[in-house]
């Protein structure tokens, strides 16, 4: 069974095309270490009455948008496998240590999930 981890990122609205940048990058590296789907998405309908907003939910200011994110793997065994690799490689390294980093690392919401109905 596959395994997903899931991010939503709140994000200055003037740092979008540099995040893009960033993430087409790692998009690559990722689909290198062996991940089956990596999925950027940028919020576009996120104030749908009478679900709580994920602008809300990420504590958004009125600059800011979020960024919806998934990246499949074969197994959480697999994910970890992944991850590992990925945290030791220096391109990675790099693309977080900018001196103005498109994104507040410590704003951003992440968890690891079992898939309960997929087609």
């Amino acid at each position: 069974m596959a395994y997903v981890d899931g991010f939503l990122i709140p994000i200055k609205k003037k740092n979008l095309p540099a995040y893009r940048k960033m993430a087409i990058k790692a998009s690559k590296i990722w689909k290198e270490y062996g991940a089956l789907e990596y999925c950027e998405c940028l919020g576009d309908d996120l104030n749908i009455p009478p679900t709580l907003s994920l602008l809300k939910s990420a504590k958004c200011k009125p600059d800011e948008t979020v960024v919806f994110s998934w990246i499949v793997y074969k197994s959480k065994k697999h994910r970890d496998s992944v991850n590992k690799k990925i945290m030791t490689d220096p391109r990675i390294a790099a693309m977080m240590d900018p001196k103005d980093p498109p994104f507040d690392c410590k704003r951003m919401g992440y968890g690891g999930f079992k898939p309960m109905v997929s087609f």
